[in-house]
């Protein structure tokens, strides 16, 4: 890491010998020399580092002559800036040594920290305008093996129910939706884990703005040293540059990809620190700036920070492409935004007030909640980096934001209020979802109808009729209807014509059926998952009339005569024994005819009157008691055929249907979760 301090003014000359000393003790080893060799090898060293000292001094007594004057103080007699070559012969960073602690000449180190932080000088420039400041110099600290122990951060109860609800949303839907559906959901996700990973007692700030507002003016006034260079030429910040007010956020900026070349400290001063203790400062370049590479780096970084302090002047706080493209579509990340109007010292009288309301009142129309009154939302502030006005209420407003220690989860938060928001179309809708018990039913009777149920009760129901009559009838109606069905041929041109027909539209009933329910069933329903239920209905419907057939066959009335009622034996007594009387009268009269037997035509023709006239009633009475018997066989093998079409119907379209629904409804409640919202799924 490196550290800023005052560019103090030493005596290059004092406690020399110690240095000379300490240079040829930290000398590197000479190896294949006599000692006299090695003598003098170790006197060149200590000519040419006190050579090199001289030469040092002279230029900065030079640089450093105003300022003596202006400050009326001398060089310290006790304070010395020297540079030691390191064992592997590099130059160390210089760095002040303690006037107080006694030690004449001896040199000290700033605490290590656990990153590696770059050397040299950041040039910056300065306008003629720019007030006189004080010169500095960016100092190296040196980087230690030993890490600083990091408490990673913790999410709260409600937050963690939250991504875990989007985890299993995301997966839920990974075979539904589209993989541009779900990256947002999944960027958010797989930061919200690499920043729990991360250090809790940091909070990560970046200073954005447009060409020229100022922003790298005031990261410098915020770390009270120029570490950003600023100027007139554009664009003047190329890389990110961060500025950690505390040590243990190495990694936290390794995360943000900005190298240990652009990694640096604020200037040292106890009270700073106490009251940004935990703060990293990234200053971005330019969002508008003509270079492309310059606004991707601001994209990147803007959504990996917790916070953001946008940076706006007088004349560009009203930009089209600030508003549209960042303000607006994060106007959920209010509670972590800071938007500080620059250059407040340009605006004369009164106008500094009404051009912050007229921000103030853009930033309502983004959507951007203010924080005012003690309401949560984004902090307003006007302010001059050049001339300092303002900077004391911002420092102060960002100690206490960076003191919470609660930016990281309020920004993950809002992350999965974007994400949840971006998911709603796919997920949300204002209509009660399903099938209905009617349209199931609906269903299940056009499936009947296609597959003739109703037609194969009524065949049913003939069939049992015709059984009972032919029972029941009379022996010469029988013998009748006989002869009859030996002399009509068993198939005809209309059946063996009709067969197709039937056959092509009962395939329509069963297509139009299936249309039918998968529209019901995908009504209100989001376009993906509609789109999903009307998949699972068309696959279903493959081979739907084929198994159909089968099942009518199988299902319908069973092979043979259908069964016999108890009073079937007892009726076809009756009707034998009409006949018989029948036969019986005819005999006798015959016999009488012949002369076989006496005269007596009374009995013989009661007999026959009565076998006549009896085996119609039979048969009649028959024919009637058979109709609640035959009728209720009919609705059996209807109902039998029902049921098998509604259960074929129900395994091959209803259930995948109905699954798809139900993975709609787990991914509503996910999403209900993720929201953070007590609703009722519909």
């Amino acid at each position: 890491m490196t550290a800023v301090t005052d560019h103090d003014h030493h005596d290059p000359t004092e406690h020399a010998d110690d240095h000379d000393s300490h240079d040829a003790e930290n000398a590197p080893p000479l190896e294949g020399l006599s000692d006299s060799e090695e003598a003098e090898e170790k006197q060149k060293v200590k000519e040419d580092n006190e050579k090199g000292r001289e030469e040092e001094s002279e230029n900065r007594s030079k640089k450093g002559s105003e300022k003596e004057k202006a400050d009326g103080s001398g060089p310290p007699a006790n304070d010395a800036s020297a540079e030691t070559p390191s064992a592997n012969g590099d130059a160390r960073a210089r760095v002040p040594s303690d006037s107080g602690s006694g030690a004449p000449g001896g040199s000290r180190t700033e605490p290590e920290a656990s990153g590696v932080w770059d050397d040299g000088l950041i040039a910056r420039r300065v306008s003629e305008t720019d007030p006189p400041t004080r010169e500095t110099v960016v100092e190296t600290r040196v980087s230690s093996s030993v890490s600083q122990p990091v408490m990673p951060l913790a999410y709260d109860g409600p937050l963690r129910s939250r991504l875990d609800a989007l985890r299993e949303l995301v997966g839920l839907s990974r075979t539904r939706l589209d993989s541009r559906s779900l990256s947002e959901a999944g960027r958010v996700l797989d930061e919200a884990a690499a920043r729990r990973r991360l250090s809790g007692q940091h909070t990560v700030v970046a200073i954005a703005g447009a060409t020229g507002s100022g922003k790298s003016q005031l990261f410098n006034a915020l770390a009270g040293v120029a570490i950003s260079e600023t100027g007139v030429r554009r664009p003047t910040t190329a890389a990110p540059i961060a500025c950690s007010w505390s040590d243990g956020a190495a990694t936290l900026i390794d995360r943000l990809g900005i190298p240990g070349r652009l990694r640096r400290r604020p200037l040292q001063s106890a009270e700073a620190e106490a009251q940004l203790r935990g703060l990293v400062l990234i200053d971005l370049p330019d969002h508008d700036s003509a270079a492309v590479q310059h606004r991707e780096q601001v994209d990147r970084v803007l959504a990996l920070v917790d916070a953001v302090i946008w940076v706006v002047d007088p004349e560009k706080y009203a930009d089209a492409v600030l508003h549209e493209r960042y303000l607006r579509p994060m106007a959920g990340h209010a509670e972590v935004m800071f938007v500080v109007l620059n250059q407040v010292d340009r605006l004369p009288g009164e106008a500094a007030d009404q051009v912050l309301d007229d921000l103030r009142r853009l930033l309502d129309e983004d959507g951007i909640a203010l924080g005012e009154y003690g309401e949560p939302g984004a902090t307003v502030l006007a302010l001059s980096a050049l001339t300092g006005n303002g900077i004391g209420e911002l420092r102060e407003a960002l100690g206490q934001f960076v003191g919470e220690r609660g930016a990281a989860v309020r920004r993950i938060s809002a992350d999965l209020d974007a994400a949840a928001w971006q998911l709603r179309p796919v997920y949300a809708t204002g209509r009660r979802t399903g099938l209905s018990e009617q349209a199931r039913d609906e269903f299940a009777d056009r499936l009947a109808d296609a597959v003739g149920a109703t037609a194969a009760g009524q065949a049913a129901e003939r069939a049992w009729l015709r059984n009972a009559n032919r029972a029941c009838g009379t022996p010469w109606l029988r013998l009748w209807r006989w002869y009859q069905d030996r002399r009509e041929p068993s198939t005809g041109r209309f059946a063996v014509r009709a067969q197709p027909d039937e056959e092509a539209t009962a395939r329509q009933r069963v297509e139009q059926a299936v249309r039918t329910v998968a529209e019901r069933a995908s009504a209100g329903l989001p376009a993906p998952w509609a789109l999903a239920v009307r998949e699972a209905a068309v696959r279903g419907a493959q081979g739907l009339p084929e198994a159909l057939d089968e099942l009518a066959t199988r299902a319908g009335a069973p092979p043979g005569r259908p069964p016999r009622p108890g009073w079937w034996p007892v009726a076809v007594l009756a009707q034998a024994s009409m006949t018989v009387l029948q036969i019986l009268g005819g005999l006798w009269l015959v016999a009488q005819i012949v002369g076989a037997m006496a005269p007596n035509l009374g009995v013989p023709v009661l007999l026959m009157s009565v076998g006549i006239v009896g085996g119609p009633g039979v048969e009649w009475s028959c024919r009637l008691a058979a109709r609640g018997p035959a009728r209720r066989y009919g609705l059996e093998a209807e109902r039998r055929l029902r049921e098998a079409s509604a259960g074929c119907g129900r395994a091959r379209v209803l259930d995948p249907v109905a699954a798809e629904l139900l993975r709609y409804r787990e991914v509503r409640e996910q999403f209900v979760r993720v929201t953070g919202a007590r609703a009722v799924v519909g």
